[in-house]
């Protein structure tokens, strides 16, 4: 089941507000999203028309609840080509820029909804053609025998030509020592980087401790992702924020005694999961059992008539029945 959080800001910078969605994936892999109607490469925008388009791309980004530092920096990918293009124009040279990137951080913390927002840069800058989004795992990668890996992955970078090949919990990949088929992937990987360069980009996304020790598992792997990105874990105001958020999207709103039991709740959560707790996804979680006890309370009270549209969109602190660690 998938899930977003939106939420609105403006910018003093005169910037346009930018918008985005946490998209909390589902477990059915492989997935394609496609961030526009797959077709032919139009002709490149110019810089004004592009700039008009990235504004599009800054309202997704503003809608997101915190990660400063990860708008920063997509807005600063978007920098370098705006400038690479610019000085095309003039006769410079703009360098062949490589794009993979290395994705870090927990559980529900962005780090796909990010990457489908660089595949739609990507694609209106001209350096994606299609800007669609593949997003695999290991069990997809990795085939049963010698050789079945190696062309499971080579399908897997054809499917991702002129996008985004996304492996979440990339390390995966490594933990079964020199035998293991994951090595295999890696090594497929490495030399499909190097024979499609500029067709598609690879974003390698885990925890930060297991991605840096992936990283060492192949001499080549280094060099090869000039773009990292740390997805911090979310605060307590900003889990309260995506909450809200949340509840507001399906149209239910909390009560201030439930805003209390719930950040009491989140704050003991995230307390005793320090290494595991899994964020957005977390409150996503709770906010749907609540609404599931939500209905079971008003099944059983209305049993005559039909509750007011209040009281349809109320979350009361009953609803939350959140025990001392975890869901039930």
């Amino acid at each position: 089941m998938n899930g977003r959080v939106t939420a609105t800001s403006n910018r003093a910078d005169g910037r346009p507000s930018r918008q985005i969605n946490v998209v909390l994936r589902s477990a059915e892999p492989p997935l394609v999203s496609s961030a526009v109607p797959e077709q032919e490469p139009a002709p490149s925008p110019s810089p004004l028309t592009q700039h008009v388009l990235f504004q599009e791309i800054q309202k997704e980004l503003d809608q997101l609840v915190g990660l400063e530092q990860i708008k920063d920096l997509v807005y600063e990918i978007y920098a370098l080509l705006q400038v690479a293009q610019m000085r095309s124009v003039a006769g410079l040279l703009s360098g062949g820029h490589v794009f993979h990137m290395i994705f870090k951080g927990n559980p529900g913390t962005g780090k796909t909804t990010v990457a489908r927002i660089v595949a739609k840069l990507f694609q209106k800058m001209g350096v994606l053609s299609k800007g669609h989004l593949v997003e695999v795992e290991r069990a997809d990668l990795v085939g049963e025998y010698i050789g079945h890996t190696a062309q499971k992955t080579r399908d897997l970078v054809k499917k991702a030509i002129g996008g985004i090949l996304f492996i979440d919990e990339a390390y995966s990949l490594a933990r079964g020592g020199e035998k293991d088929f994951g090595k295999e992937a890696i090594d497929t990987l490495v030399k499909a980087m190097e024979d499609h360069k500029n067709q598609f980009v690879l974003i390698l996304a885990g925890y930060s401790d297991e991605i840096d020790f992936f990283m060492c598992s192949n001499p080549g792997l280094h060099s090869r992702f000039p773009i990292q990105m740390d997805f911090p874990d979310y605060n307590m105001d900003q889990l309260i924020q995506i909450s809200e958020l949340m509840a507001k999207e399906r149209d239910y709103i909390l009560m201030p005694q439930s805003m209390i039991k719930l950040k009491e709740h989140l704050q003991a959560e995230k307390d005793s999961h320090i290494h595991a707790f899994s964020n957005a996804r977390y409150v996503r979680n709770v906010i749907e059992k609540s609404i599931r006890n939500q209905a079971v309370r008003l099944l059983n009270h209305y049993v005559a008539g039909n509750p007011s549209k209040l009281e349809l969109m109320t979350l009361r602190p009953e609803d939350f029945k959140l025990p001392a660690r975890g869901i039930t």
